[in-house]
């Protein structure tokens, strides 16, 4: 067997049946086992139908002129494909002219039918797409994954940033990523295999990358193929469309100048970045050029290397993301290729190999705002971050061979025996295992912002009424008068009179709300790792506890209530009449008083002081928090006495739904364990029988 034939078997081993690796992977568990597997398989398959269903109501229920912009834009009544004269007179057609041949039939449909059977066919599209990608897993793989993974992939697609634009916008990109997987993964045969590969390099001219990766992983015949089909219907719509084609491959250079402008921030390819950047004319292309040829000849190296190793699906989404780079322009609807770099596995450990998948389904699901904090600094990387996830699968990601000892398995994550609760229920979730090892860093500061981002978007989504919120502001004003405890005015009132005291209060309250409960958390990180994962738990159950109080419960804090006279210490005084109450009115909610946040998170910071601080000052320090914060909130007329009870309830929710789903705190740890998730106990103990000794 010659070099070229080994290669062609390696390439085509994705071809071919289950081997008897999947098979045995593929054998019969335990009867629970397969009880579980079944549940979860269709619980998946539900969840991917109800986010079918949605994603298609989602489109139909709308006006008629603002669904599937893109597609009435070319074949509407006034699209451009029904104007004589070329396609891209306007710019609004930014296909290329096989594309334009191909749709220009459609132009005599109804729009409306054809509206509704575009986005069911769609649908199937990303359905087939998601089976396709399932199939394709590298082998060995287990059983349990085999089974769950086509409902995943759907979801996963279905939740895509570029699926639901191309949704939206009736757009085609999903189909020429769907020919290279059926060329790549599905059809048997070098010939066909290429003739799709050069369809869909018609449609989309950067696929034709996918034809080098063919030759160099020994398809040598569907390379050819591939590229002869692109050239040849190429051809054909030059010589059907000769005007069209030479505005779009001379004038346009391949369509880099059509659709919206190149510097946009939906053009995430090396060149639109380059122009963010500031870089124009022949030194932004030569730079381009010197940059796109140093990702084309990485990632094309580390795909082929993949594909020998036989993660051929790997390899192609690698590919993919050397096309999405180093494309002129790659709007949004085109970064499907990102997604499918998630079968990638990466990191020896356990608590690492969930890293890379989330941090890509992060990037194709969520806007860069969420994901990365408004500071200029991050500001290169938040609004290319496609773009960064792109060149990190093709150029840096270090994807774990089959050969790998740790690709099945990888180093186990230590866990600790919780100590024996009081209730028998209680873990209710006994495979919440505590982890007795620090979380992957990055994954949790992802985590966190973008849980932070999430809370941020309910919170402000959350507003009601202003006379409902004002009503409810009434309703608390009378409670507290009934129980004696409406001391809000006398306490602003006081605090304006004393200039030094509002000064404080006011610095207080804008001051310490995230510093402080950030850097308990970044201590126990650091310090005590299992007692971090417990208290991170904690935090965040009452957190979305009191997301309910301010979508249930919206109220009008004391500064935002008219003809009760208190005064707004922090933001000055507001013209109530106005909607616009001060700056702050543009990021968060003014109506989510109750519960008090503000209160509630540092009374987890004193409770936690109190719980894990060895020594007795630390702990009346941390008491002072939430005391000084009572007060600010109080005196700076920004929440009610009420409010702040009602943050002290989320807080006792929240560590009592942590101790139900988890246990107790307390770990029995097991020796030899890391030393710096010992328990306190563990080490004073440690200390008793040195001394003993």
């Amino acid at each position: 067997m010659n070099g070229g034939e080994a290669r062609r078997d390696v390439a085509n081993a994705e071809h071919s049946p289950r081997s008897g690796a999947t098979a045995t992977a593929r054998a019969v568990g335990t009867p629970t086992a397969d009880a579980r597997i079944g549940a979860a398989r269709a619980a998946l398959w539900l969840f991917a139908a109800v986010l079918a269903v949605r994603q298609t109501a989602a489109v139909l229920t709308l006006p008629p002129a603002e669904r599937l912009t893109d597609l009435g834009t070319w074949i509407g009544e006034n699209g451009v494909l029904h104007v004589p004269g070329s396609l891209y007179d306007e710019g609004r057609f930014t296909g290329t002219p096989f594309a334009g041949l191909v749709l220009r039939p459609l132009a005599s449909s109804a729009e409306q039918s054809l509206g509704v059977a575009w986005t069911f066919g769609t649908l199937l599209l990303v359905a087939l797409l998601g089976l396709v990608a399932a199939r394709a897993l590298p082998v060995p793989v287990s059983r349990r994954s085999t089974l769950l993974a086509a409902p995943v992939a759907i979801s996963l697609l279905m939740l895509s940033l570029p699926v639901r634009n191309s949704f939206h916008l009736g757009q085609t990109s999903i189909i020429p990523v769907l020919l290279v997987l059926l060329g790549c993964l599905a059809v048997r045969g070098e010939g066909p295999a290429g003739l799709l590969i050069g369809i869909g390099a018609a449609l989309q001219p950067t696929v034709l990358l996918f034809a080098p990766l063919l030759w160099l992983t020994g398809r040598r015949h569907a390379a050819v193929t591939s590229a002869g089909a692109f050239a040849a219907l190429s051809a054909l719509a030059w010589a059907a469309m000769p005007g069209d084609s030479w505005v779009y491959w001379v004038h346009h250079v391949a369509g880099a100048g059509l659709g919206e402008s190149p510097d946009s921030l939906a053009n995430q390819s090396l060149h639109g970045a380059l122009l963010r950047f500031g870089l124009q004319g022949p030194l932004e292309i030569a730079v381009y050029l010197l940059l796109a040829a140093a990702v084309v000849l990485l990632g094309l190296r580390r795909a082929v290397r993949h594909a020998h190793d036989g993660q051929l699906l790997l390899a192609v989404a690698l590919t993919g993301c050397v096309a999405v780079a180093v494309s002129p322009t790659a709007w949004q609807h085109q970064l499907l290729w990102v997604l499918l770099a998630v079968v990638g596995r990466v990191g020896k450990r356990a608590s690492d190999r969930m890293l890379w998948p989330v941090l890509v389904v992060l990037a194709i699901t969520l806007p860069g705002k969420m994901l990365l904090p408004n500071i200029t600094v991050l500001h290169p990387v938040r609004d290319n971050v496609l773009l960064v996830a792109a060149l990190a699968a093709a150029c840096a990601v270090p994807f774990l061979p089959l050969s790998s000892p740790h690709f099945r398995r990888p180093v186990p994550t230590e866990y600790a025996e919780p100590v024996p609760a009081r209730w028998a229920r209680v873990p209710l979730l006994p495979f919440w295992r505590r982890v007795l090892s620090r979380p992957n860093l990055l994954l949790e500061l992802l985590v966190i912002r973008v849980g932070y981002s999430v809370y941020s978007h309910i919170r402000a989504a959350a507003t009601g009424s202003v006379d409902a919120a004002e009503e409810h502001g009434r309703q608390i004003h009378s409670l507290e008068g009934a129980l004696g405890m409406d001391i809000e005015h006398w306490v602003n009132q006081a605090v304006v009179k004393t200039e030094w005291a509002e000064a404080f209060f006011n610095f207080y309250y804008t001051s310490f709300h995230f510093v402080v409960p950030l850097s308990i958390l970044g201590v126990l990180y650091v310090r005590r790792p299992s007692d971090y994962r417990w208290a991170r738990s904690s935090l965040a159950l009452a957190t979305l506890l009191a997301l309910l109080g301010f979508w249930l419960y919206p109220l009008a804090p004391p500064r935002l209530m008219p003809g009760m006279g208190f005064v707004d210490t922090v933001h000055g005084p507001q013209d109530l009449a106005n909607p616009d109450y001060g700056a702050m009115t543009a990021v968060t909610n003014q109506y989510a008083a109750m519960p008090s946040l503000h209160f509630g998170w540092s009374l987890w910071c004193g409770l936690v002081v109190v719980m894990l601080a060895p020594k007795l000052w630390v702990k009346l320090l941390g008491l002072l928090h939430p005391l000084f914060t009572v007060c600010a909130i109080v005196a700076t007329a920004n929440h009610w006495v009420l409010d702040a009870a009602g943050g002290a309830a989320v807080v006792g929710a929240g560590f009592g739904l942590t101790y139900v789903l988890a246990g107790r705190r307390r770990l029995l740890v097991p020796a030899g364990s890391v030393p710096g998730a010992r328990s306190a106990e563990a080490v004073e103990a440690k200390k008793t029988a040195a001394v003993r000794a």
